[in-house]
This record gives C-alpha cells, structure tokens and sequence, in this order.
C-alpha cells in the first residue's frame, strides 16, 4: 500500500513559512480540488494520479520518495 505523507508536508510547510496552510490555498496553487486533498490526506490506500502526484511534489517542494511511502501488504 501507498501512504501519502501529505499531512506531514503540510505541517513542514506551515512550520518554514510561520502560517497555517490550508487545502484551499493548496487547491488554488496546483489546481487539485479540496476534497481530492481531503481523501489524499484521510482515505487509506487512496490511489492518485501522476500528475497531482506531480504538482505536489513542485508545490511543496519534495520528490515523489518524499511525498509518499510504500508500506508492504501484511499476508
């Protein structure tokens, strides 16, 4: 499974720049609806696109290994 580390780059975010960053601002940064954000952030094992994939990592400045982690299947 794919986690998302969305929450994390937010709060990294939040931190460097001494605001609180909503999904609203995201939204209008990159073009990707709030509740797309919102399931990102929350729905586990949500799948996405290459391309929000992609302008997350450009708005937050991260590379895919960054913005996400592979968390191996319990058998």
């Amino acid at each position: 499974m794919i986690k998302y580390n969305l929450k994390a780059l937010i709060a990294d975010k939040e931190f460097k720049n001494k605001k609180k960053i909503t999904y609203e601002e995201i939204s209008k940064a990159t073009g990707i609806s709030r509740q797309t954000l919102s399931k990102i952030s929350s729905v586990r094992g949500q799948q996405i696109g290459s391309k929000i994939i992609e302008k997350l990592c450009i708005y937050f400045d991260v590379t895919p290994d960054q913005f996400m982690t592979i968390i191996p299947d319990e058998q």
